[in-house]
């Protein structure tokens, strides 16, 4: 074994660690090399996005000490930017196995640099702590979520004091303090629990306000409040407030699929828990075939991706991609505005360059600007706040099955989607016609686009060191 993986593993060893951490690499060297070094071939990288990455022991797992060294880091730039103000950081997590450990040794090393942490008591969406980081007027915060990756991953998302994940230059500088943390001895694990607070049915109850407040059409849901929902939340985090958001919104028939309504890190129906993966959607399709559904809706883990199906002319379903959704969604915020007469002379609506070319045309068409940045929705959020006071920011979005609306959010809202293409097939069906009709009319007024989506997975240090375009055929 290369001589740098074993001199990692023995400071694991010899170090500052708890005591199950040294029995696991103990067990790694005796019955699982390989697996040993693919835990100490590097450290888990910071990214500009913060961590993601298989649970174990060692430096290039998520465990106790990755994120341990990860927060100090985060912590020491929040004071070196802040200096002896207040600071005040949310926490929130999905239901991965081992996301509540996660979220409290954030809080706790955030409480023993004297920092004021907001933690959630349980599992909450990942666009509710975006909502919560705004409404407290946080300083920071971080979710920890791995969103729709396979169950042995996890991941620790930051956010800046908007409610958007990191952008420059706090991104660069940020991991340059998580870089200069080189040793476990430097963290901070316990001392400040007192800093510490919780929040549960306050927040819940404002956040479940913002959403009713995007509504456009109250009055037409109240026609048709018992259009028939299938609602999955895939074994993650939107069983907690989707229900109560779409009775607020004043729907009356909605139908969870039981079999996925548990939150279960493990994700036991699904190889991805991803919505934008059929496999994932296949029990909810089952379900809405059986009570002859209107709409079927599905979040991932943490509630900022959505998948969605509809049925076609012939009563087939259909089972939307992320640019359809996105079409739908944005040529309704801009038609509707307009004919309920809340449409502003500076609304803009903001996409990422990766996403259908059609919602410039409809903008354009409308005379709506329409903005497109870099992929990700931290891209997004940073030009609404390049935007405040000079344009009306509706709504954002990209491919990856991912909405923003209204700009009490800086990050994709899988929980406000599906209550507005909740909305939007009510709308639709008072008009006496399906979404997916909808989208047939954009297609003729506007043309038509078709696109096919190829994921690629490169497993471990051997799929990080190999050359995609060879595998791929590619010359």
């Amino acid at each position: 074994m290369d001589a740098a993986i074993l001199e990692k593993a023995n400071v694991w060893l010899n170090g500052n660690y708890d005591q199950a951490t040294r029995d696991e690499i103990k067990r790694l060297q005796e019955t699982a090399p390989e697996e040993l070094a693919e835990s100490f071939y590097k450290n888990l990288e910071f990214g500009t996005g913060g961590l993601r990455g298989i649970m174990g022991v060692g430096t290039n797992r998520m465990n106790k000490y990755t994120v341990g060294m990860a927060t100090q880091g985060f912590a020491n730039y929040l004071k070196k930017v802040y200096g002896t103000a207040e600071i005040k950081v949310a926490i929130a997590h999905d239901c991965r196995n081992n996301s509540r450990f996660f979220a409290e040794t954030t809080a706790n090393v955030f409480a023993a640099n004297g920092i004021n942490v907001y933690l959630f008591e349980a599992l909450r969406p990942t666009p509710e702590l975006s909502f919560t980081i705004r409404h407290l007027g946080c300083q920071a915060g971080v979710v920890l979520t791995a969103s729709h990756n396979p169950k042995e991953y996890n991941g620790y998302k930051a956010y800046w004091n908007d409610g958007g994940q990191l952008v420059p230059p706090h991104d660069k500088n940020v991991i340059t303090e998580v870089d200069s943390i080189t040793s476990v001895d430097e963290v901070q694990f316990s001392g400040g629990e007192e800093n510490i607070s919780m929040l549960g049915k306050g927040m819940d109850d404002a956040f479940i306000d913002m959403v009713k407040s995007l509504s456009i059409y109250p009055e037409i849901i109240e026609k048709q409040k018992d259009l028939k929902i299938v609602y999955t939340p895939i074994h993650g985090t939107g069983i907690t407030l989707m229900p109560q958001v779409l009775e607020r919104f004043g729907f009356t028939n909605v139908t969870i699929v039981e079999e996925q309504a548990t939150p279960d890190g493990n994700f036991p129906t699904v190889v991805y828990p991803n919505p934008e993966e059929s496999e994932a959607m296949s029990i909810g399709l089952k379900k809405a075939k059986e009570i002859d559904a209107d709409i079927l809706l599905g979040t991932d883990p943490d509630s900022d991706r959505v998948g969605i199906a509809v049925k076609n002319p012939k009563g087939e379903w259909v089972l939307m991609n992320g640019n359809q959704t996105a079409l739908l969604a944005f040529n309704y915020m801009i038609e509707a505005r307009k004919a309920k007469g809340i449409a502003q002379p500076n609304d803009m609506v903001i996409k990422t360059i990766v996403t259908t070319n059609l919602i410039d045309d409809v903008a354009a068409a409308n005379g709506v600007t329409c903005y497109n940045v870099l992929t990700g929705f931290k891209w997004i959020a940073e030009l609404i706040t390049e935007k405040l006071g000079k344009e009306n920011y509706i709504i954002g979005g990209e491919e990856s099955y991912g909405l923003m609306i209204g700009d009490k959010i800086r990050d994709k809202d899988a929980i406000s989607a599906v209550a507005l293409l909740s909305e939007m097939a009510a709308y639709e069906k008072d008009q006496r016609r399906s979404l997916f009709e909808k989208l047939i009319d954009l297609y003729v007024q506007y043309g038509y686009y078709k696109e096919n989506l190829i994921s690629i997975t490169k497993k471990r240090n051997a799929g990080s060191r190999r050359d995609c375009r060879n595998d791929a055929g590619i010359p």
